[in-house]
């Protein structure tokens, strides 16, 4: 399928209210400050047609905003967390959507109760680490991202697909006594048995369906330097164009640097992205006008409101 991109997409900036209801996004493009929770909460039901997004991975970085998902004490909170707040994706999606959900995975700390710096990521550093989970080891690889995709699994979510996202380009690791890693996953979920899925919208080499291996380059973007990791556009794109037709509301309740938004937009979608941090919030906006997105000069609250 062709897709004419937009050639000047338009988007309103929100800061989310108390008893807000957003009947607005049902028909437009939105960036939204505020707990991605209360958010989706106060969303209409059965608006998305799909979610492409990734969450904080646990243990990782400290994004100093109070609510914010990641630093619970335990992995096992950690995953609670996430699948609650999945409660309310469900709600927002349509029955025939689905979700594309990427997150990472990590070791137990060894009960370090930091972490410094790398010298090629300085948000790398933390000055406080939750310890080694309950029945886990030190030096253990948790398993974050299946035990994620299991939990939806157990709270009613189909789980369709494991998809191995191979990065080319992976940073070298010191590490000594395992291979370096150069994978994460994405998993497609659905909340129905049937659900739209364009499988001719994408194809794998020599023209064939695309397999569950995907060879995508990590790509920086330099504004986001002190964001952990960035959505690449390549590993979103076939997301969207395979979960999604023109027009349709494609949505991101972990916004960060507004790949998501960036890439649907582009596509001829229309977009929810959500953001706790107003830094990254920031980021996303200005990154959206960069690329000739139009931003809505009417005030928020004012246009939700009056809908």
């Amino acid at each position: 399928m062709t897709v004419t991109p937009l050639r000047y997409p338009h988007f309103g900036t929100f800061t989310h209210p108390p008893e807000e209801s957003y009947l607005t996004l049902t028909e437009r493009s939105a960036i939204i400050l505020g707990d991605a929770r209360e958010v989706l909460a106060a969303m209409p039901s059965s608006v998305a047609q799909t979610v492409v997004t990734s969450p904080p991975y646990w243990s990782l970085r400290d994004y100093g905003v109070q609510g914010q998902i990641g630093l619970e004490r335990s992995v096992y909170e950690f995953i609670e967390s996430l699948a609650e707040l999945f409660d309310h994706v469900w709600r927002v999606l349509r029955d025939d959507g689905t979700v594309w959900l990427n997150i990472g995975d990590s070791y137990t700390s060894g009960n370090r109760r930091w972490r410094a710096p790398d010298r090629k990521n300085v948000a790398r550093a933390m000055s406080m680490r939750p310890p080694t989970p309950d029945g886990l080891k030190e030096k253990d690889l948790i398993g974050v991202p299946w035990r994620l995709a299991l939990a939806l699994q157990d709270r009613g979510w189909y789980l369709r697909s494991d998809i191995v996202w191979n990065k080319p380009n992976a940073q070298p690791e010191s590490v000594r006594d395992r291979p370096t890693r150069s994978h994460e996953y994405l998993f497609l979920l659905s909340k129905s048995e049937r659900y739209f899925y364009d499988v001719d919208a994408v194809k794998g080499p020599n023209d064939r369906r695309l397999r569950t291996v995907w060879d995508v380059k990590t790509q920086a973007y330099k504004d986001a330097s002190g964001h952990f990791a960035t959505f690449p556009p390549g590993l979103i794109e076939p997301c969207v164009l395979m979960g999604s037709q023109p027009g349709d509301l494609v949505l991101d309740p972990f916004l960060g640097s507004g790949t998501t938004a960036l890439v649907a937009g582009r596509m001829n979608r229309r977009f929810t992205g959500i953001e706790l941090n107003p830094e990254y919030l920031e980021m996303a906006r200005r990154r959206l006008k960069a690329a000739g997105f139009k931003e809505d000069d009417r005030p928020a609250t004012q246009s939700a409101a009056h809908a």
